[in-house]
Formats: C-alpha cells, structure tokens, sequence
C-alpha cells in the first residue's frame, strides 16, 4: 500500500514529514487538513488522531501521530540515506538542534496557540504576532550558535535538524522575523531549499497537490 499522509499545507509539522519522506524517495499521497475551517477536530480526524492535530501517516498497517515520531518510523522502515548520525555524541546533538526547534518554538507558536491567545484571552493581533517573533528570536540566537562550518545545518549533507530548520525559516519569514542576526541559519535553509526533496515539500509547491 502506498503511504497516505494526512496533512496541511502550512504546517511545519507536515512540512517536516514531506521533506523526510522526499529525501528518502518515498512515494505517498496526501490530503489537506484544513486547519483553517477545524476539519482536524472533524470525528473522521479525531479517529486518525485523538488529539486532533497533523500531521498522520496511514501506513496500512497503523495511523501514526507526531512528526518526529512519523520520521524515526521512516527512519527505521528507509534508512538510506540516514537522517541522524550513528555516533552517540553526534546524534545527540543533532537531537538537540532538533529538539531546539520542534519542542520550543514551534509547539507554542502553532495556530491553536496563536488562537488561543486570540480569541480566548483577547491578545490583540499584533501582540499575538510580537509573541511568535519572541519565541522564534530567542530559539533562533541559541541555535544560530550551533551551526558547523558545513553548508547544511548537518554539515556536509542534511539531516534531521535541516528537516525541521527549513519549515521554521519558513513560517519566520510569513511573520517578518528579523534574519540578519542568523547568517548560519540562513545559509543552511539555502542550500537545503536547493535540493529537490526540500523545494517539492515547500507548502506552495503541495497545495492542492493529492500525490508526491
């Protein structure tokens, strides 16, 4: 069975299980989610995922929930080429960039955050916009001071911390976060974006798009 993806096109998490199932040269297909009109609260999604959130892989076999956990599983299933490396001390730090973008910034400025902070407890617009720049900012000075000397945030090839690096640039940019300060940020999110797998998962390239 082909793998199915239950998605969105400007999520960060599906954005990373696009581009983890395009450098491995997986085919899927996919549909959107539409986060904006709540079909992820639809009880046709809340039986994919109880939590009600996107990204889900259908793999057949099991509905699997949270991107990084959807990538150690294609991690496991595809291994070549490898995301994280083999060496302890090495993967743990990649683990740690990762970690730096998945678990800090990106869970509390997602959109039910940001919704959160709308319209239940009244944050103005541009407040709520102040916030998601606060939380980027400050995630982006620590992990500015990680980069290598290697074009990717990887090094020599991408790995897992380029995965989740280039929806995060991504979705600073759609809210006109200040990149000078991050020129290692920058040139890793650049020479990514120049490989295919990353350009076909780039939300403008999916939307609208059934398979990949």
């Amino acid at each position: 069975m082909t793998l199915h993806l239950y998605d969105y096109f400007r999520s960060s998490a599906g954005y990373r299980v696009r581009i983890a199932l395009g450098l491995k040269g997986v085919a899927y297909t996919r549909e959107d989610v539409m986060l904006v009109d709540n079909e992820q609260r639809s009880p046709d999604h809340l039986a994919r995922n109880p939590q009600g959130l996107v990204p889900v892989l259908d793999t057949g076999v099991a509905m699997l929930s949270q991107s990084l956990a959807i990538i150690d599983w294609i991690e496991a299933k595809y291994p070549n080429p490898a995301l994280l490396p083999a060496e302890p001390t090495a993967r743990a730090r990649v683990l740690a960039q990762v970690y730096a973008i998945a678990c800090d910034i990106h869970p509390i400025d997602n959109l039910r955050v940001l919704r959160y902070l709308e319209r239940d407890l009244g944050v103005e617009k541009a407040a709520r916009d102040d916030w998601y720049r606060h939380w980027v900012v400050q995630g982006f000075d620590a992990l500015e001071k990680t980069v290598g000397d290697g074009p990717f945030l990887g090094g020599d090839a991408p790995n897992l911390a380029d995965v989740c690096l280039v929806p995060q640039m991504f979705n600073a940019r759609r809210f006109d976060v200040p990149l000078d300060a991050y020129p290692g940020l920058v040139r890793a999110d650049a020479a990514a974006s120049e490989l295919d797998a990353f350009a076909r998962a780039h939300p403008d390239r999916v939307k609208g798009v059934a398979s990949l």
